[in-house]
């Protein structure tokens, strides 16, 4: 599978369809692990990135169920394609901008992908759909056995795994669930819930993990230390809490329905018409326009269009994307025409589609 044919599909995770999806984008698991025999990461040398590579590269061509998995030498991909990935969610900013022998292999589905020679030799990522962290867990337990069977990861029979980061060392684990939360910033209580969330250690980060900006109102929220707890208890904290956010969310919705109508609803037409006309639009206005755009669809004040068409104009428009499905190098100027155009393409075809379904 090339990277065009990624551009062209959404993944797994964003086919919309999963529990609490009008609210939970996604859910996510992450395990940190690295091999006994050598450094971690910041002490390899070449030589031993380049062995860490190699050792897991032949570990997951080995396993047969795995025979449809993509392998990409990140460290030979030009910067839009590594950013690409980014965007993706497929691979870490940090894993993009990192020197040396470093890969990643993904899932047809993207419902998994291998991280290799990130902060850590390994990262296991699972996504699903929507609020499923039960079976995110099942399947990244799966797949840590797999690999564990084949090579030795660095354990302490106190600590647990030992990581690059004192923070992860334990279980390795980090839970996170991607929240759509555009009406709690709206009403302007996404700080207080977010204190609150701090106070019980968890951690609120943007649309791509650490370090980043909140775009389009989505929050991913996650634990923050894994020391002393077990998986399924980090699980749990995050699971516990995720509903309470639902309901926040779900009564800021129905504030602005009930006490704010016009102007909610004004400010949803607004959203649709600018990306269904403008001539040329940033990415960063894309992402605020849609994120008003997709609680309208959930809401129920537009009608002809679908939220699977939303969450893939969220991942389609951003910079990378843009030039993927394009087979050409864009600058700003032209990627935010370009992206104008897609825009109306796919959001008047939607329409197009439903108009001809009633008819």
């Amino acid at each position: 599978m090339r990277l065009e044919q990624l551009a062209s599909k959404c993944g797994e995770w964003l086919r919309g369809s999963g529990p609490e999806s009008d609210i939970v984008i996604s859910s996510r698991i992450r395990l940190a692990r690295n091999l006994a025999e050598y450094p971690f990461i910041r002490k390899c040398s070449i030589a031993d990135q380049e062995a860490v590579e190699k050792a897991l590269r032949a570990c997951v061509e080995s396993v047969s169920s795995w025979s449809g998995l993509t392998y990409f030498d990140v460290n030979a991909l030009e910067e839009v394609d590594r950013q690409f990935l980014v965007e993706r969610q497929l691979i870490s900013r940090e894993h993009a901008d990192a020197e040396g022998a470093r890969a990643v292999a993904i899932d047809p589905e993207e419902k998994f992908s291998l991280m290799i020679n990130e902060e850590d030799h390994l990262r296991i990522q699972v996504m699903q759909s929507g609020l499923d962290l039960e079976n995110a867990w099942e399947q990244i337990n799966q797949i840590d056995d797999v690999i564990e069977d084949t090579l030795t990861f660095a354990f302490h029979d106190r600590l647990g795994y030992l990581t690059a980061c004192p923070t992860n060392v334990g279980t390795g684990m980090r839970v996170s669930v991607m929240l759509h939360l555009p009406a709690l910033v709206i009403t302007r209580q996404i700080e207080k819930v977010f204190r609150s969330l701090q106070k019980i250690g968890l951690a609120v980060r943007g649309l791509y993990g650490e370090g980043s900006q909140a775009m389009g109102d989505f929050y991913q929220v996650s634990n923050q230390v894994t020391l002393g707890r077990a998986e399924e208890v980090l699980i749990k904290q995050v699971r516990e809490v995720v509903p309470l956010l639902i309901e926040y969310e779900r009564k800021a919705r129905d504030f602005l329905i009930q006490e704010n109508h016009e102007n909610l609803h004004d400010r949803v037409s607004r959203a649709y018409g600018i990306l269904c006309t403008a001539q040329t639009i940033s990415s960063e206005e894309t992402m605020h326009l849609l994120s008003s755009v997709r609680m309208g669809v959930n809401l129920g004040l537009i009608g002809d269009i679908e939220i699977p068409t939303i969450n893939k104009l969220f991942i389609h428009t951003q910079p990378a994307h843009l030039q993927k499905l394009r087979g050409i190098e864009l600058d700003t100027a032209d990627r935010n025409i370009e992206r104008a155009h897609y825009l109306q393409r796919h959001l008047n075809r939607d329409q197009d589609s439903q108009e001809f379904e009633k008819n």
